[in-house]
This record gives structure tokens, C-alpha cells and sequence, in this order.
């Protein structure tokens, strides 16, 4: 006769609320993504009510009280983190959810941003959410063109990210369209857009990777000794090297995209500088007082009390995520404005060095809670419209202990070779060196870096002969 046992086993799951989901998913959305979200749930949910056209524009803000809900959000943002660790599994998707996610980004008529556009390839990504979340931070941290701000690496310890999980987003967002985004640099860049056509260990790949300076330069003669093959070969291969293209992302270049629209202003006034949302795409919403009345003379009917608890519960949680999203996003632009006081008010070059730990320290929040709230979300100020995370960047500390930005000292770079003799202009070195005698420390491969991200050619080839 077989023997049987019985085993007992304890084991712990946890699951997140949808709402605290919806939540997350509100705060991480920008303007245009957002009208969508909300028009649709006006669509489905009778229990809404949009009553914009019934307001004054003062009357459309959060209250200052609802600033307590963050307190809430940080909550919320610990629970989803405990739960993508304690998952480690693939998020799969139903027919119904592919047919959502397709009719969204359908729906959705203006020109993509790089960040929508590489954001809803990790969407469909099947990886585990751990890497998800490294991903979504990465995708933060990408410049327009698609390349990195700060190497990946300093970027997840900063944000407290495993260096597997960081590892495995690097990955995979460098499969991504357009090829050639997730690079470090423009070597990088044409690099992997030459690996994405299987052109590895080619000779354009050796040249890229070992000869682009001489590439710059003109200089076949030495590429081609170097590389044992003819000068012919070299024009040949440098000719295929220029089709490539040195700014993937310049197609979803917010600067000339004209449904960009701000989420926060930052204005001076007699009082100094403050900041305000933006909210003329925001519908305002409540919940009718027609179905909650309902709901009590509906006693009778189940299915009927259901469907309407469900939707006033799915109404009440989309209202108070609106009001959290924009809590949010103005309690961090008013901190951006107690740290670039000198940004607002002399320009680009004053912009200091800032992380989202600061930020999320100050605010007792998450930095990666902070990174959600930032992400794609727009600031008008004085001096243009920038991305919310531009305020975000590393930076050197000066011979007289104050501190300047990367796009402080990108800046600086811009006026001195703006104002270069043309007959003379001056080298990545000279550059360094005039950049030290200001008090600011970067290295020579630095200015050729910066030099790079601002689209300037090497002094070679800005020589002037007229």
C-alpha cells in the first residue's frame, strides 16, 4: 500500500493595489499621455464628470493641503518596489490588454517625444521588473540625441539599483529604435548602430572603434597603415561610416515639436520666484451626484450596486492620482527653484549640480518616485523650455569651492569658442586649459566630449583661411 504524507508549507505574496498601480502610472505619464488617459476615462466611466468650463483658472490647482499626499505616493512607490523584487517574473499580457495598449498609442495623434517613443518599447518588453524599473530610470537619463548623461553605472548606484538589473536595461536598450540609442558617446553610438546591420569586426567597426579621431580628421594615409589596407578601401569605408547618423533621437527632437506643452511655469514676481501648473489640458473632474444618489435606491438590483461601486471607486482613484501627480510635480519645481536660484535668474551657464537623491531627501520621497514625477514633463522658464530632468546633472566644484553644472560648463565652452580668433581656433587642450583658469577642472577628453554634445566641430575643421 502506498504511503501518503501531508506537507504544510507558509509562504508570503504580495500584491499591489490597482489603484496604487493607476497611481503610479498618472504620476509617470506626461501632458499629452494624460489626455488621453483622462478622455478615456470620461468615455468609460459614467460616474465622471468633467466641470472645467464651470471653474475659474484659480479654482484648478491642488490646495496646498493636498501636499500631505505625498506622504501617501511614498507609500505607494514602497509597495510597487517590494513588489517587482519579490515578483522576478515576466509580465505577460492578455489579447484585451495588447488591444488597450495598441488603441492608446493609436489614439494618440501628435509627434512622439524619444522618451515616448522608447518607453513604449519597454513596455512590451518581457523582462523582469526589476529591469524594468532600471530601464525606465535609464530612459530618464538619456540626453535628445539618445545618448547617456551619466554612465549607467553611476547612475544605479545613485538610485540605489542592482548593477545585474542595470546591466540587463543597458541591454536592452540599446536593441531599441532608432539604432544608436543607449550609447555613451558618438563612438558608441555608431558602434552599435554598425553592430544592429551586422557589420561587427567589419572595417568599418575597427575604424569607429580604434580610429575616429583620425576619421575626423582626414587622416586615410594613417588609418590605412594601421590597418594594413588601402587608402582607397579607408574613403570607401568612411564613406559608408558618414551615412551613419551621429544623433538617433534628432527625429523626436522636442525643440521642433510644436504639441510639447509645459507642466510647470516659473515666473519672477514682485514676491520672487514662484512656480505654477499649467493645467488648460487638465480637465477638472468629480464624481455626479446623480449616480451617488443612485447608488442608495439601488438596493435591490446587485449587479447594478456593483457597477456602480466599482466605477465611483475607479473615479475617486483617478481624481485623487490627478491631484497627487500635480502635488508632485509642483512641490519638486519649487524645490528646483530653492537649488537654481542662479539658473533662473542669469542663465543656462549657472546651473549647478543637482541629483534626484536631493531632492527626493528633501521631500522624504523616493528618488526613483522622483524620477517617475519628472519624466517627460516639461518647465517653462525664462530662459526656454527644458525638460524637467535637465535640471538633474552632475558637476565640478571650482578653485573657489562653489559648484558648476555639465551644461554650466558646456556653456562656458559654447562663449569661448564663440569668441576664438577664426584664423586660430582653439583645441580641446587650449579649451581645457582656459576652463582651468576659471577655476573649473575638466580634463581633455571631457571638452572633446562636451564639445561633441554641442554639435561643434574639432578646431581643425573650424579653421577659418579668409
Amino acid at each position: 500500500m502506498a504511503e501518503h504524507s501531508l506537507h504544510q508549507s507558509l509562504s508570503q505574496q504580495q500584491s499591489l493595489a490597482p489603484q496604487m498601480r493607476r497611481s503610479l502610472e498618472i504620476l509617470q505619464a506626461n501632458s499629452m499621455e494624460l489626455t488621453q488617459m483622462v478622455q478615456q476615462a470620461l468615455e468609460v466611466n459614467p460616474v465622471l464628470e468633467d466641470i472645467t468650463e464651470s471653474l475659474s483658472l484659480d479654482e484648478m490647482g491642488p490646495s496646498p493641503d493636498e501636499a500631505d499626499s505625498l506622504d501617501d505616493l511614498n507609500r505607494t512607490d514602497d509597495d510597487w518596489r517590494d513588489l517587482e523584487i519579490m515578483e522576478r517574473r515576466n509580465q505577460t499580457w492578455t489579447a484585451d490588454d495588447k488591444e488597450r495598449r495598441e488603441h492608446f498609442y493609436q489614439s494618440i495623434v501628435a509627434p512622439e517625444t524619444l522618451q515616448q517613443h522608447l518607453a513604449s518599447q519597454l513596455e512590451l518588453s518581457l523582462v523582469d521588473p526589476s529591469v524594468r524599473e532600471a530601464a525606465q530610470a535609464l530612459l530618464g537619463n538619456l540626453d535628445p540625441r539618445g545618448f547617456y548623461d551619466l554612465p549607467p553605472s553611476e547612475l544605479g548606484i545613485r538610485l540605489g539599483l542592482a548593477k545585474d538589473d542595470v546591466e540587463q536595461a543597458v541591454a536592452l536598450i540599446r536593441g531599441f529604435d532608432p539604432a544608436g540609442v543607449g550609447a555613451l558617446d558618438l563612438r558608441d553610438s555608431l558602434l552599435i548602430q554598425l553592430e544592429r546591420r551586422g557589420d561587427h569586426g567589419s572595417l568599418e567597426h575597427r575604424i569607429v572603434s580604434d580610429h575616429l579621431d583620425d576619421l575626423a580628421r582626414k587622416r586615410y594615409p594613417r588609418i590605412a597603415r594601421a590597418l594594413g589596407t588601402s587608402i582607397d578601401r579607408i574613403s570607401e569605408a568612411a564613406e559608408a561610416i558618414g551615412r551613419l547618423t551621429p544623433n538617433p533621437g534628432g527625429d523626436y527632437d522636442p525643440s521642433g515639436n510644436p504639441h510639447i506643452r509645459p507642466d510647470v511655469v516659473i515666473e519672477r514676481d514682485d514676491d520672487g520666484w514662484k512656480a505654477r501648473l499649467t493645467n488648460e489640458y487638465l480637465p477638472k473632474l468629480r464624481i455626479s451626484d446623480f449616480y451617488k444618489d443612485l447608488l442608495g435606491k439601488t438596493s435591490s438590483d446587485a449587479k447594478a450596486r456593483q457597477f456602480l461601486r466599482e466605477n465611483l471607486r475607479e473615479g475617486r482613484t483617478l481624481i485623487h492620482s490627478l491631484s497627487l501627480r500635480q502635488s508632485t510635480i509642483l512641490a519638486i519645481a519649487e524645490k528646483l527653484i530653492e537649488h537654481q536660484r542662479d539658473f533662473f535668474a542669469k542663465g543656462p551657464r549657472h546651473l549647478r549640480p543637482l541629483t534626484m537623491n536631493n531632492i527626493a531627501d528633501e521631500l522624504g520621497l523616493h528618488a526613483t518616485t522622483v524620477s517617475r514625477a519628472v519624466a517627460g514633463k516639461y518647465v517653462l522658464t525664462p530662459h526656454g523650455l527644458m525638460e524637467m530632468r535637465a535640471f538633474f546633472a552632475a558637476g565640478y566644484e571650482t578653485a573657489d569651492g562653489s559648484k558648476v553644472s555639465n551644461a554650466g560648463v558646456r556653456e562656458t565652452m559654447q562663449e569661448l569658442i564663440s569668441n576664438e580668433n577664426p584664423a586660430k581656433p582653439l583645441s580641446d587642450d587650449a579649451i581645457a586649459k582656459a576652463l582651468k583658469a576659471q577655476g573649473i577642472p575638466v580634463a581633455r577628453r571631457t571638452v572633446a566630449k562636451y564639445r561633441d554634445q554641442l554639435g561643434i566641430l574639432p578646431s581643425h575643421l573650424r579653421r577659418s583661411f579668409s
